[in-house]
């Protein structure tokens, strides 16, 4: 009996892996009625340049978006441990005039705790702006499948969207999230 068991898991694991075709794409084609075509090796590898470039375009439009965002939030902590950092004697102890009238080591001791206490909630906030910015903008609907690159007729997201534009798109009403 437990023989019988053993190889009916097994046959049912087989039937179940054999299902499958690895030549078909990752992702869903509904849409299509045909299979897809495998493009030349010569012609998969300019597309999978043209996809990369893309791919690359995007995230480095998102890295410079987080990195301004973050940047302009975070600017009153960065400001304050600077001044914090340059005023204190056991530090730099600068000999600007500000350090020597108005900065002592307990003050510079204060700016540094002050900066450091009010970064995480920027952090946060800046992080939700972020977060807010890219999803009204779509930015992450301009990544490209890698698909494109292997198979013919491969739709390109952006004109299922409206256009090259359609990735940088009006939000889209209907879509809610908590950030």
């Amino acid at each position: 009996m437990r023989d019988q068991e053993t190889d009916d898991f097994e046959v049912d694991r087989l039937s179940g892996a054999s299902g499958m075709n690895s030549n078909l794409p990752p992702y869903s084609m509904d849409d299509q009625l045909l299979p897809m075509e495998r493009r030349s090796p010569c012609g998969c590898w300019i597309w999978a340049c043209l996809v990369a470039a893309i791919n690359v375009l995007v995230f480095l439009l998102n890295f410079l978006l987080l990195a301004a965002i973050f940047a302009v939030v975070l600017l009153p902590t960065i400001v304050v441990v600077y001044f914090g950092f340059q005023c204190h004697s056991r530090v730099l102890h600068s000999a600007v005039s500000y350090c020597k009238t108005v900065l002592d080591d307990n003050s510079s001791s204060a700016l540094i705790i002050l900066g450091f206490v009010i970064m995480s909630p920027l952090m946060v906030i800046a992080m939700a702006i972020y977060c807010s910015l890219v999803r009204r903008l779509r930015l992450f609907l301009c990544f490209q499948p890698w698909a494109r690159a292997v198979y013919k007729g491969v739709k390109w997201r952006w004109l299922e969207d409206g256009g090259p534009r359609g990735c940088l798109g009006e939000c889209n009403s209907n879509i809610k999230a908590w950030v």
